[in-house]
């Protein structure tokens, strides 16, 4: 414990990329120690509908950190954050047990940059979120958001149809 408090002063003011040791340490924390629901079990079967509507969830609250697909596609400030945007389908990320994920999704992890969505997603949300986290498509195969000028793509994605306008019967417009 002792160690964990000296880090702060070892590491010095500037902002960088942690390295392994750090890593490998603070991963080991938040696993063991402070993300807390190891043993909470989530009640949302992983159907295609609720995988569905987790990325629904997914889509509107955390692509803007972590893209479409859960991987940081499209997203350009990911890895230059300290420390980085994980990708979801990491090691790291999916040996988290389900109640752990909603957890940290409920909670956020100080003092990384994931906020925290209680009181902004109900429970139900967030379980199917973390459905979502088990079944997340291949890299890049969403597209990029479009708040960073990409186009979301794939059968992942729901199509919508465009009809085209016909002209209407009737009165000509004035000048016509």
């Amino acid at each position: 414990m002792l160690l964990l408090g000296l880090l702060p002063l070892l590491a010095g003011c500037g902002v960088r990329q942690p390295g392994r040791l750090e890593t490998a340490l603070v991963s080991e924390v938040k696993q063991k120690i402070t993300v807390r629901g190891k043993r909470d079990i989530n009640p949302v079967t992983a159907t295609k509908e609720n995988i569905q509507a987790g990325r629904k969830a997914f889509s509107n609250y955390c692509m803007v950190c972590h893209g479409l697909d859960g991987q940081n596609t499209g997203v350009p400030f990911a890895e230059r954050m300290s420390p980085p945007v994980p990708s979801l389908i990491s090691p790291t990320v999916q040996s988290y047990s389900d109640g752990q994920l909603k957890w940290v999704i409920d909670h956020g992890i100080f003092p990384s940059g994931m906020p925290a969505s209680k009181g902004i997603l109900n429970d139900d949300e967030i379980w199917q979120i973390v459905t979502y986290l088990r079944h997340l498509p291949p890299k890049g195969t969403l597209g990029e958001p479009a708040v960073y000028g990409g186009r979301p793509q794939n059968q992942w994605m729901q199509k919508k149809t465009v009809v085209k306008a016909r002209p209407v019967a009737g009165p000509r417009a004035v000048g016509s």
